[in-house]
């Protein structure tokens, strides 16, 4: 038999290129020959660290990404005991070999979970399997697996990220609410009354912030936990986007700078308006903000023929655009097309929802130069009949 190790093979009577001598022991059904039984597997095949220790607990496998997770070389562990080739231990400096006693331990363990324990000062996740020849009996085979904690730490730091961006955004609009309803609590007859309306309508438009800041917090929470629920019902695309065109010009922009075009006949469209409410808003909001010139909003039917049956949507302006390389983060966490505000969790949550209904968002260049976003509808059916 021989182990497989990273660049490594230790032949059957424990010779290795370098010389050195391991301990020799028959490889059982399930040991590291058996890994790629069938598939043509190698250990360094491996995305995550592997590690096996025979019943003597010396190394008999240690694949490429162990190496490299460890940096520990291959041929300084196989053939080595097991506590002395990967020598961890938990954070409170305690080695780990010795405080689980994988070998004359309890008969009735299968193994350890996940955890994260120290290497020679690094961070490293581990969990272990225990191979027993029967249920109580002696561990033939000691599996590790080994993963690096690069992921968590990134995890860790997006969630860092949205705790100092939400921070930051509440920050502002509390301390003006706070700020306003202090001075007219203290000093309410020395304003006029269009004083006092001034100061209101800014509280109120400061809690609006605050509100919708919360309710983005809310989506992300359900958006990552798969649990954005979506109440069906029958969908007017028409009728919603001359409304959110006429909320705009509404707030102030002028009617010429939008453009409706629409490909009849639609569909018949099932989905969420409240969401597709909240879609339209987001991708008009981006368009006029970011944007230039004329904003182009079209509705059609979906005509590619690979795709199910449904309704397109599609925003586009004329302003400078999206770069190339960076529509590939557009719909990810915190991005922001230009430094005019924003939390830049607006697209993050806007491809959340068009996916939950299973449908799917694009960006790319808009015939005139600019950003141009295109999502697209299944027709579904309502609620209940689903």
């Amino acid at each position: 038999m021989s182990a497989r190790t990273s660049g490594t093979a230790v032949t059957a009577d424990g010779r290795r290129p370098d010389g050195t001598v391991r301990v020799p022991s028959p490889a059982p059904a399930g040991g590291p020959d058996a890994l790629g039984a069938g598939f043509g597997l190698e250990p360094d095949d491996l995305p995550d660290g592997l590690v096996v220790a025979d019943e003597t607990g010396r190394v008999i496998c240690f694949n490429a990404a162990a190496a490299r997770i460890t940096d520990i070389a291959p041929e300084d562990a196989v053939g080595r005991p097991l506590e002395h080739a990967l020598p961890l231990q938990d954070i409170e400096g305690r080695r780990w070999w010795r405080l689980t006693d994988p070998y004359g331990g309890l008969a009735i363990r299968r193994g350890q979970p996940e955890r994260n324990l120290l290497l020679g000062g690094r961070e490293v996740l581990v969990s272990a399997r225990y191979v027993r020849s029967r249920p109580t009996g002696p561990v033939q085979r000691l599996v590790i697996a080994l993963r690096g904690t690069e992921a968590r730490r990134r995890t860790e730091l997006s969630h860092a990220e949205l705790i100092a961006t939400v921070a930051h955004e509440l920050r502002s609009p509390l301390t003006s609410v706070k700020g306003f309803t202090a001075t007219l609590l203290q000093k309410w007859e020395r304003f006029t009354d269009d004083q006092k309306r001034l100061m209101l309508e800014t509280v109120d438009a400061d809690a609006n912030r605050v509100t919708r800041l919360i309710a983005e917090l809310l989506d992300i929470s359900r958006i990552d936990s798969g649990r954005l629920e979506v109440r069906r019902q029958r969908v007017d695309m028409s009728a919603a986007v001359r409304r959110h065109v006429q909320a705009q010009t509404t707030a102030g922009q002028r009617p010429d700078r939008f453009l409706i075009r629409m490909l009849e006949p639609l569909p018949d469209l099932w989905a969420d308006p409240d969401k597709v409410d909240q879609v339209l808003g987001n991708l008009l909001e981006n368009a006029v903000r970011h944007g230039e010139g004329t904003v182009t909003i079209e509705v059609g039917p979906v005509t590619d023929a690979t795709s199910t049956e449904g309704t397109s949507v599609t925003v586009s302006d004329e302003g400078p655009g999206i770069p190339e390389e960076s529509m590939s983060r557009v719909f990810t966490r915190f991005w922001r097309g230009s430094k005019r505000g924003g939390t830049g969790l607006g697209l993050y949550i806007v491809k959340g929802i068009v996916e939950a209904h299973g449908g799917t968002i694009t960006v790319g260049r808009a015939p005139a130069g600019g950003a141009q976003f295109r999502f697209s509808l299944p027709v579904a059916t309502p609620a209940f009949m689903a």
